[in-house]
């Protein structure tokens, strides 16, 4: 398999580990792996962009402009900013919710991902996520990378099996937060899957 997926999203939420999983369970499934991460400011709400290149023709971890096969956002301005990496035809797959720069406290634009989201969907493939509505059984915005993580998988776009996935997720978090983690990842699943029926 050759596939080419960025994760990007703003730090602290978790695009980092999604992207630990992602790559484990290729490589678990038999697949050759690179992966980078871009953190810069992370840790007072940065950009956070994650590159994960599987296959054996590759030879850098970043990918190149215009060929990642998926884009898995957590946030619509970072899925903005990273739309040039996606390849004609490749799929999107953003959070709704924004989250509202500190510069917005400063000078307030009324920032809400509303106009980003509408740019995004006249120009590619969008598979649109309501992660606070998805988080809320959860009680914890924390949990929306595993179900994005779980959505990209459902959706059929991914290519990484479900159960490859759910075991590198037994590895990779503490077993006190494992079966939440796995009921998110279910949830998020069912919303790729709804979204792939809805397409067909």
């Amino acid at each position: 398999m050759n596939k080419d997926i960025l994760i990007c999203g703003v730090g602290g939420q978790g695009t980092v580990l999604a992207s630990k999983i992602l790559a484990a369970a290729a490589m678990e499934e038999g697949n050759s792996v690179h992966s980078a991460e871009t953190i810069g400011m992370a840790q007072r709400g940065g950009s956070v962009t994650s590159h994960v290149r599987i296959g054996e023709n590759v030879f850098s971890p970043l990918i190149p402009l215009g060929c990642a096969d998926m884009i898995l956002a957590f946030e619509p301005a970072e899925a903005v900013r990273n739309a040039p990496y996606l390849r004609q035809g490749g799929i999107l797959i953003v959070n709704r919710a924004a989250v509202r720069p500190v510069t917005e406290s400063l000078h307030p634009t009324g920032y809400d991902g509303t106009e980003m989201l509408a740019w995004l969907q006249n120009r590619c493939g969008c598979l649109l996520v309501d992660g606070e509505e998805a988080c809320r059984p959860f009680g914890s915005a924390k949990f929306l990378n595993i179900i994005l993580l779980g959505a990209a998988a459902g959706s059929g776009h991914l290519g990484i099996g479900r159960e490859s996935l759910l075991g590198r997720m037994e590895k990779l978090i503490p077993a006190r937060y494992l079966e939440p983690n796995r009921s998110a990842f279910e949830a998020g699943y069912r919303i790729g899957q709804a979204a792939e029926s809805a397409e067909k």
